[in-house]
């Protein structure tokens, strides 16, 4: 079961680390982001790029495993998890509603055309 400390951390966006697996090489691959919690869901964006997909995408896209780090205030873990790469416009304008009312960005038209979106599954959260 997870514990209270970790739950907590997940229950509010903040910062993190994710490790994807890179698509041609296999290898670990690091970068920070930040984290959304709409609802009990984990979402993860990015600032809306015209005809640029992010690496992370296309590697989540080749295998959908992903590492959450969490590195404070709450806690520090390394949580596993799986990644779904969401494109379906209307499920991409619901949950860039709460992303752009938590970044106090007015642009939803334009990060639903052109920011990453993805939903991360954590076994045991948020039930």
């Amino acid at each position: 079961t997870m514990d209270d400390t970790i739950r907590r951390a997940l229950d509010q966006g903040h910062r993190i680390d994710i490790t994807t697996i890179g698509r041609r090489t296999g290898t670990p691959r690091r970068i920070e982001l930040v984290f959304h919690n709409l609802a009990g869901r984990i979402v993860i964006s990015g600032i809306p790029f015209r005809g640029r997909t992010r690496g992370w995408i296309y590697n989540l896209e080749a295998d959908p495993r992903i590492t959450i780090h969490l590195k404070g205030p709450i806690a520090h873990a390394d949580l596993e998890g799986t990644a779904r790469v969401i494109t379906d416009p209307s499920e991409r304008r619901a949950l860039l509603t709460g992303v752009a009312r938590n970044w106090g960005r007015t642009d939803l038209d334009t990060m639903v055309a052109d920011s990453p979106l993805i939903e991360v599954t954590i076994p045991g959260y948020p039930a």
